[in-house]
């Protein structure tokens, strides 16, 4: 007797359809298992700061980092919408030593531009996940403390204005929030306790400090280039994992702009940091690729110590 079998529900086709979207959640289980309960201070610059498209990835990233379980703490600059402010205003950008001169008139702009406009922007597109982001300034509650910055240029100190060197980091407010699940957004400006000013800091710099007195598991900058390349401009090979001594080595010989971004990796792993990341902000889920694939996508600084005690 042949017993016919009745077709198989629609509902079950939909389940197959989306088993290569499982497959690739149960792929990221080992990376969630690793971060989880972790800080990931992230550096927002470059192109990912003024393209429509990757400024809603960048968002859609951190959100899902805290969603899984991570704690991220976002730290940005400014520099293109600074430069058409300062235009706009009459005032020439000058940069010496890879920072920007920042006059008292700049200042004002600086200021202006990174928190009232940057800062709002990068609240508002997390925050249209739910209410999560929170902005703060290096100001408040003297997270972050400065002093003037004289960089050397030819072996001579130069005065580039209110440009500060961060003396002293109070991460209490950006831990108080993180404890009660938010994502702090923090611009990259410091008072100094010597003359009262407020000075523009790097935002490299600012977020490789607060990576190392956080204790962050990872420090991630994004920028324009697809990492750190061995033998720039003779070659376009990206050098994709280095040691603190290794990148020593390489510092003196880097582009201008290149120079804080690794001073800042290297400050951040001297400081505890487990790794510091230089990603290409320019590709969409750069964040996620980075942080739960195997392969990366820039260049990963590790300290001398782990590089010693790998298998």
């Amino acid at each position: 007797m042949t017993v016919d079998h009745p077709e198989e529900p629609k509902s079950s086709t939909r389940k197959h359809t989306a088993l290569p979207k499982a497959r690739i959640l149960v792929e990221t289980l080992p990376w969630l298992t690793r971060h989880h309960g972790k800080t990931v201070v992230i550096k927002f610059g470059g192109n990912a700061m003024v393209d429509e498209e990757l400024k809603a990835a960048f968002a859609q990233d951190v959100v899902f980092l805290r969603h899984a379980g991570l704690k991220p703490v976002v730290v940005h600059g400014g520099g293109p919408q600074i430069s058409a402010a300062l235009d706009r205003h009459g005032i020439v950008s000058e940069f010496k030593a890879g920072l920007r001169v920042t006059t008292e008139d700049a200042m004002d702009v600086v200021r202006m531009v990174l928190v009232g406009q940057v800062q709002r922007e990068l609240v508002g597109l997390l925050n249209r996940h739910g209410p999560l982001a929170v902005g703060l300034t290096g100001e408040d509650a003297h997270t972050m403390t400065a002093t003037k910055h004289l960089p050397e240029i030819d072996g001579e100190p130069v005065d580039i204005g209110r440009v500060g060197e961060i003396t002293a980091v109070d991460t209490g407010a950006i831990e108080a929030l993180l404890a009660d699940g938010r994502i702090p957004v923090i611009s990259s400006i410091a008072r100094s306790q010597d003359d009262g000013h407020v000075y523009n800091v790097n935002a490299d710099t600012a977020a490789a400090a607060l990576a190392a007195a956080l204790g962050a598991e990872t420090l991630m900058v994004l920028t324009d280039v697809e990492g750190l390349y061995e033998d720039w401009p003779h070659s376009d090979e990206v050098i994709s994992r280095l040691t603190a001594s290794q990148l020593e080595k390489l510092l003196p010989d880097l582009s201008a702009g290149m120079v804080p971004k690794m001073q800042g990796c290297l400050h951040a792993v001297r400081g505890g940091v487990h790794t510091a990341r230089v990603i290409d902000g320019r590709v969409q889920h750069s964040i996620l690729l980075e942080i739960f694939t195997d392969e990366g996508i820039g260049t990963m600084v590790v300290p001398d110590e782990q590089e010693r005690d790998a298998p």
